[in-house]
């Protein structure tokens, strides 16, 4: 009490004792002094906050939808459902169609969703389509005069250049923040699929996704997307989906309503000092092919592991991931030109993007143990494979034990399993399942006894 008593005088005094006028001067030394408010102005009508109620329906055994059972042991009815809602940005990219780009996750199995104009107007949205792989939506709202921000062109971003967040954190309001780019580029970090982020200090916080990433200009370079928090908070961290990537996607989300991702059939990894020193190269930029795979897109355009992969349509690789985004956001049937260093000649290959096997299948006919999950086979464009977790009943065994919807087995009782035929065939006759799963970048072993 006392320390509070001391701290709330030295309060009153500083308080006391500072002039009244502590205000920034207009000038200095006869200059006025640079602000950000006549850009501000111009792009806060283009951002916009997102809101969204969605419906979940509540897990329960069995045994509770027995009427029986529920007399007997005098359990009351309840609610099979509970409301959730959930705060976001968006920014208006087509003002004339009333389109608005945010992040997937954002919307995510939304019921509902509410867009709130910088003017005050609240607008019901609908979905045009999303892409979870990118963590790219795009939603529609009806009106007039609605402000669209100019697009930047994100390829020309350099590190240092300034920027200012503008989104909706914690629910409090539109809210600006500024900083430089930290860094181009930023992948592997497990946030999404298809990662090639602009790595920004302006604070962005919970509430800020699917908001604008701005240059001085006022014209939008970024979505803002995710932060590194490690103790909770902001650290100074935080990335952006480039608008040239998000931009391409939307535009297949409004011509398509969903990115189906085909592939090449290499898996590649990054070209370090050790394999320029063993090809003998005069570069240290680029992308190895390590394996092609069997009747792939790849194998006809005579790609070969040991190429070096230079660009693709004329896109600069830097890495391994230049090639799995690039390649990502190509259409099934698009023609792509690979420039390799082929045995020390540079070619170019033609390779037509085809789309990857999808089968479909039940876990229990798989295994009693495997019983209420729906199984897909999946492909990535680096060629891995493995076995998707697509739907799960929350009353299951399995994921009692821990497995999720999104979770990718990749190998059962040390077997890998790059397809559900491969899973069958690990499982068969056995008791005990043990499974090595990916969960995003992580990797589970989980055990079914």
């Amino acid at each position: 009490m006392l320390k509070q008593t001391i701290f709330l005088l030295m309060m009153a005094a500083m308080a006391t004792s500072t002039p009244a006028a502590a205000a920034l001067p207009l000038a200095l030394e006869g200059q006025a002094l640079p602000s950000l408010s006549p850009m501000l102005k111009r792009i806060m009508p283009g951002v916009v906050n997102i809101s969204t109620k969605t419906q979940i329906q509540q897990a329960e055994h069995p045994l509770m939808r027995d009427p029986v059972f529920r007399h007997f042991f005098n359990v009351p009815n309840m609610p099979s459902q509970r409301e959730s809602s959930s705060l976001g940005s968006g920014v208006i990219v087509d003002a004339k169609r009333g389109y608005v780009m945010t992040n997937n996750h954002v919307i995510d199995k939304a019921d509902e969703i509410t867009v709130t104009l910088n003017d005050g107007r609240k607008l019901k949205a609908k979905l045009v389509g999303a892409d979870k792989e990118s963590d790219i939506a795009v939603i529609q709202v009806p009106g007039d005069h609605l402000t669209a921000l100019p697009i930047a062109n994100s390829d020309q971003l350099e590190v240092g250049d300034f920027v200012v967040a503008v989104g909706n954190p914690f629910g409090l309001g539109q809210t600006v923040t500024s900083g430089i780019v930290s860094a181009l580029g930023r992948s592997g970090l497990g946030i999404e699929g298809y990662e090639d982020f602009i790595q920004t200090d302006a604070s962005i916080n919970p509430g800020n996704s699917g908001g604008a990433l701005v240059d001085l200009h006022g014209q939008l370079a970024g979505i803002n997307t995710a932060i590194l928090a490690p103790n909770g908070g902001n650290v100074g961290i935080g990335f952006a989906i480039p608008v040239n990537m998000a931009m391409s996607i939307m535009n297949t989300l409004v011509t398509h309503g969903e990115v189906k991702r085909g592939l090449l059939g290499v898996t590649v990894q990054d070209l370090t000092h050790e394999l320029v020193d063993a090809f003998k190269l005069n570069q240290t930029q680029g992308a190895v092919i390590t394996s092609v795979k069997p009747g792939s897109p790849a194998e006809s355009a005579d790609l070969e592991a040991g190429d070096v992969v230079l660009t693709i349509n004329g896109k600069k690789v830097k890495n391994s991931a230049d090639v799995r985004n690039i390649i990502g956001l190509a259409q099934i049937g698009d023609t792509v030109e690979v420039e390799v260093i082929h045995h020390g000649s540079t070619v170019i290959r033609e390779a037509t993007v085809a789309a990857p096997r999808i089968i479909e299948s039940d876990g229990a006919t798989l295994h009693p143990k495997l019983a209420g999950l729906k199984l897909r086979d999946v492909q990535d464009p680096n060629g891995g494979a493995g076995v998707l977790i697509d739907q799960m009943n929350t009353a299951s065994y399995a994921y009692q034990v821990g497995l999720k919807p999104g979770d990718v087995i990749v190998a059962a009782n040390r077997k890998p399993t790059e397809s559900t035929k491969d899973l069958q065939h690990a499982v068969k006759g056995t008791r005990e399942i043990l499974l090595n799963v990916m969960r995003g970048q992580q990797g589970l072993i989980v055990v079914l006894r």
